[in-house]
């Protein structure tokens, strides 16, 4: 199949073309082994539940750098052109990574903002500067309130980059919604609240960039039919965005897998000005889930491989697979 998307790109339009990869990872406590007093990162240093060293540190980049490095290539022939990240907690853990062998020649920038979640853990974009030019971009507080005490609960923010591949205007934005603790239902008006921030931000972009285009990734901790995906697409009658990973889990597809279930909670979905589009456009999203990212548990097949330390060594990679988009462009 290497070969197949570029073969189909050139029949169909008789130009010449670039296939990209757009990718999002949840990579799983991507944490360096100092402790931030700031945050609750306590169990991420060598003194703490998981002996968390510098060495793990590199042996957890090495995996994930390789595992990167692999999304898309048998469509496009190089890494991904974006990379949406989750669950890291800083700038410079970043930079470790994208000065990894594998990942340092395609020459990746960072986009990465403090949050105020209390575990520390945020959300980063990595974008291959020599294709995408950066305009601007901004972190989006997401305020939530413990509806029994009243208190502010603290979580990820939402990114927003905007910025051009070749003379298309595209906007990012990369999530990592609330997670489902203390059930689906309980914890079901946070997604809901992040849904309407997600609506706003988007609703804003359209209006500042008609012509733009945008592309929303993330660990939504939803799935594609539930309330909170739904709306951002907007009414039936109405769609302001299309979510094309639908489907996939319409067919039992998922990124991560719970009590022998599997969930679709990462996802990317777009702005509905990419269909119907002959210079850019989608051609395919999936879910990269190769053997070696896959362990058995009990009589089930196919978990994610998380991370779990064992003596001084580390094995796995995270308690989900990465998700991609395959998107074609024509060159004038």
């Amino acid at each position: 199949m290497r070969f197949a998307l570029i073969f189909f790109f050139c029949c169909c339009f008789g130009q010449k073309g670039q296939v990209h990869t757009f990718c999002f990872y949840n990579v799983e406590n991507l944490f360096d082994a100092q402790d931030n007093p700031s945050t609750f990162d306590e169990d991420f240093t060598p003194e703490g539940r998981y002996q968390w060293t510098k060495d793990l540190v590199n042996q957890k980049i090495e995996q994930l750098a390789f595992v990167l490095s692999q999304v898309g290539v048998a469509e496009t022939q190089r890494p991904p052109l974006m990379i949406g990240l989750a669950e890291i907690e800083n700038k410079n853990i970043l930079r470790d990574l994208i000065q990894h062998d594998l990942l340092a020649p395609y020459n990746y920038g960072i986009i990465h903002f403090e949050s105020p979640d209390f575990r520390g853990i945020d959300v980063a974009l990595l974008y291959q500067k020599n294709h995408f030019l950066i305009k601007d971009q901004k972190s989006v507080k997401l305020e939530l309130t413990d509806p029994k005490t009243g208190y502010k609960r603290t979580t990820r923010d939402i990114l927003v980059v905007n910025g051009y591949l070749n003379q298309h205007r595209i906007s990012v934005l990369i999530n990592h919604w609330p997670s489902r603790r203390g059930g689906k239902t309980k914890s079901a008006p946070h997604r809901m609240k992040a849904a309407l921030l997600h609506r706003k931000i988007t609703d804003s972009l359209e209006r500042k960039y008609p012509n733009g285009k945008i592309i929303s990734m993330g660990d939504y901790n939803d799935n594609p039919k539930d309330k909170s995906l739904q709306w951002i697409q907007g009414k039936k009658d109405n769609r302001v965005f299309f979510n094309p990973m639908e489907k996939m889990a319409n067919q039992g597809m998922g990124s991560l897998a719970h009590n022998d279930r599997w969930y679709l909670f990462d996802q990317m979905l777009f702005s509905i000005n990419w269909k119907n589009d002959k210079a850019l456009f989608l051609l395919k999203t999936a879910v990269f889930n190769p053997a070696f990212l896959s362990t058995k548990r009990s009589n089930y097949q196919a978990y994610p491989f998380r991370t779990r330390v064992t003596g001084k060594r580390l094995e796995g990679y995270s308690d989900h697979f990465p998700v991609y988009a395959i998107i074609g462009l024509t060159l004038e």
